[in-house]
């Protein structure tokens, strides 16, 4: 008996001291906005000692545990907590909080002035097939983005003319690089082409105002290309169309692939068939050449290459106003190389470089009667920049770039060979900071600015710029943007007055985006305003002492989008409206007044369908545009004219004949309206002091294209003898 009293209390001395020796760990678990955690998990590492938040977000648990200790606090959605911790007193008691963790998939993201098409982003407005089969659009990249709101119709030019931009207000970049003189050479009054084919790319991003650091030398807007990455399928291809014949090949192998693409295009059989108001004597023939190399090193590299070569030329009748009834013998030729080089790679698991060196050469010759005008242009473009995370929450994004350009013009008059030559270099040195916060999955900011210094003004210049994005619910948000830029005057001008200065203009813009099951709304509305514009006497053109940056003018407007691809089976349709109210005191203009580019109301409807049954696509595009602003020098009031309102009906349809073959055929303009964009006048007025004018309207009022396209690869073949 003794004996058990004994050990009865041997045993509740050293459970005693068990009791004693526990430590009550105890606290709440909240998140940043002082909320309660259900259900989150809190314990100790390296141990089987915790517990879980309850309806309070409160926890408690014992541990034998002493001396340093790492308490770690587990959330679904939230960061993990790890908080190094002393266990020598007893109880403890912790008050904890938990970051939410940034999700930058299913986050918010900045929209404001930004357009995606391609690379899967959660902002893609358009697909890289929409440029292809979206009627009147031709196959051309900007004819695609036209049908998008903030851009203007201006159905002579071709060009992209962004919230009352002018056409060289718009830069494009391929793959980060830029790209100089994006478009064909044509006749004045004749719509051009965007010289790139956009099924060399596989992504498009469109800026219509407030862009990023990383881009300058845009006053109004950014094009960025994307090329398509490593190729996994050998494949030839043919085209032939009614303007020429393509042909490309594409050899793909386990870390490289090398596509090229060579095409022919001649406009005479076409003209032939579909005639035209203007005189030609040679028809505009054209032959150019695509390349794209792909090579894949170790394990994240990437190595791209990019070229294109085009010649063309034509020869035609101009007949000027002054004397109708005699023509001048008009050649035109041209010849254009651009070809980059790009390498992407990771410097470790958070941050990324890029790095790459574009080349630009375009010579255009024009040949009036025995005159003679060539107009060269040389431009480099080298960038290297970082990119990556130095937080979950924060993004960091630097670099630098220099931008080189050659430009001249020399006139040789055949009468007594006169020769005049003017022209400027630039050298420009730019750099680049931006940093991307997430304060949470619903709030985001981005803070940059870009620093520039040049030859041409010798000044450095900062622009900053910043935007803000909030999600106010799923599929909703809001974001803001501003920014300052600059761009160098045009050539034109550069050639005779090398002391111009940069014009410049400052964004302003708020945005609400809805996105949700393949339907997606946009609202926008901006502010522009614009300084530094050049201006001159148009008598005194070749005399540089008239030129200055004394002009100025402003633009602001409202823009609207709808897409859906749900609500009617095997359909999909967007609309576009843009409301613009603008003004400029710039060029020539005696005040300030609408440009004559600009429309105060434009509108897209574009409709694709494609019937199953018929192995076909059909597609619509509605355009409208109201009366632009001419000036008529017959009336004291300057560009007080307005032409009358643009409309367009176009349609295509596509085919799908074989597993291989497409036929397609596009009609723009179906029902053949003489739109008028402008009139023209002479320089000097007549023998009864009236100035002689007419309208500027298309070569021909419809563009017929068809086009026969057949792909022919090994896997194709495996599949058609497997179905067999």
């Amino acid at each position: 008996m003794r004996t058990k009293n004994i050990l009865l209390f041997l045993c509740c001395i050293l459970l005693t001291e068990t009791v004693w020796s526990q430590v009550t760990i105890s606290g709440v678990v909240m998140d940043q906005q002082g909320l309660p955690l259900v259900g989150a998990n809190v314990y100790l590492a390296d141990t089987y000692d915790g517990g879980s938040t309850q309806i309070n977000g409160d926890f408690t648990f014992s541990t034998e545990k002493s001396g340093s200790q790492t308490l770690i606090v587990s959330f679904i959605g939230y960061e993990e907590l790890k908080m190094d911790i002393l266990l020598e007193t007893n109880p403890q008691v912790f008050n904890l909080s938990l970051k939410e963790a940034i999700n930058k998939i299913d986050g918010v993201v900045i929209t404001a002035g930004s357009f995606e098409a391609g690379g899967e982003t959660k902002s893609e407005v358009l697909k890289p097939l929409d440029i292809v089969t979206t009627a009147g659009a031709t196959a051309d990249i900007a004819g695609a983005l036209n049908t998008l709101p903030g851009t203007q119709t201006v159905g002579e030019e071709g060009r992209l003319f962004v919230r009352g931009g002018d056409g060289y207000e718009t830069k494009t970049f391929i793959d980060g690089l830029v790209a100089f003189k994006p478009y064909d050479t044509t006749v004045p009054n004749t719509p051009t082409r965007g010289r790139f084919s956009p099924f060399m790319f596989k992504g498009t991003s469109f800026s219509t105002g407030g862009y990023s650091a990383e881009y300058g030398q845009a006053l109004s807007s950014t094009l960025n290309l994307v090329t398509k990455d490593k190729q996994s399928q050998t494949r030839t291809d043919f085209s032939l169309m009614s303007v020429g014949v393509e042909a490309s090949q594409t050899y793909a192998g386990e870390k490289s692939s090398l596509a090229g693409k060579i095409g022919y295009y001649n406009m005479k059989p076409y003209y032939l068939l579909v005639p035209q108001t203007i005189d030609w004597l040679d028809q505009p023939e054209t032959f150019e050449v695509n390349a794209a190399y792909r090579q894949k090193i170790a394990n994240s590299g990437t190595l791209k290459a990019y070229m294109k070569i085009s010649l063309s030329n034509m020869l035609l009748n101009f007949y000027p106003i002054e004397q109708p009834q005699t023509p001048l013998l008009t050649s035109i030729n041209n010849k254009y190389f651009y070809g980059n080089v790009s390498y992407r790679n990771l410097l470790n698991k958070r941050w990324s470089f890029m790095t790459g060196v574009a080349v630009t050469r375009n010579i255009d010759q024009y040949r009036p009667e025995s005159d003679l005008i060539d107009e060269d242009l040389t431009g480099g473009h080298a960038k290297i920049s970082f990119f990556g995370d130095i937080s979950s929450h924060l993004t960091f994004s630097t670099g630098v770039e220099l931008i080189v350009r050659e430009s001249a013009q020399q006139f040789v008059r055949g009468s007594d060979g006169f020769v005049n030559q003017w022209g400027f270099n630039e050298s420009l040195i730019g750099g680049f900071a931006e940093a991307e916060y997430f304060f949470s999955n619903n709030l985001v900011a981005r803070v940059g600015a870009r620093i520039e210094i040049s030859n041409l003004d010798s000044n450095l210049f900062v622009s900053p710029r910043a935007s803000l994005a909030y999600k106010v619910s799923e599929n909703g948000q809001f974001s803001i943007a501003t920014g300052n830029y600059r761009q160098a005057a045009q050539d034109k001008y550069l050639w005779v007055a090398n002391h111009l200065d940069y014009e410049k203009a400052n964004h302003y813009i708020i945005n609400y985006q809805f996105l949700n099951s393949n339907r997606t709304f946009r609202v926008e509305t901006y502010y522009k305003q614009y300084k530094n514009l050049v201006k001159y006497d148009s008598e005194l053109f070749y005399d540089p002492s008239v030129y200055k940056n004394s002009g100025s003018g402003f633009a602001k407007g409202v823009d609207l989008f709808w897409r859906d691809s749900k609500t009617i089976k095997n359909a999909d349709y967007w609309v576009s409206y843009s409301y613009l109210d603008t003004e400029r005191d710039y060029q020539n203009y005696p005040y300030a007044a609408r440009p004559e580019f600009s429309s105060k109301h434009n509108l897209s409807v574009v409709y694709k369908h494609f019937v199953s049954a018929l192995k076909t696509q059909f597609s619509g595009t509605y355009t409208f545009g109201s009366g632009r602003p001419y000036n008529d020098p017959n009336t004291t009031d300057f560009n007080a004219g307005i032409t009358p309102q643009y409309h367009d009906l176009s349609l295509s349809i596509s085919y799908l004949a074989a597993q291989n073959l497409i036929i397609h055929g596009s009609v723009t303009n179906v029902f053949g309206r003489d739109n008028i964009f402008g009139y023209e006048y002479s320089e000097q007025p007549n023998t009864k002091g009236f100035y002689d004018g007419r309208a500027i309207t298309l070569p021909a009022p419809r563009f017929i294209f068809v086009g026969i396209f057949l792909t022919l690869s090994k896997q194709q073949t495996l599949n058609q003898m497997q179905s067999l």
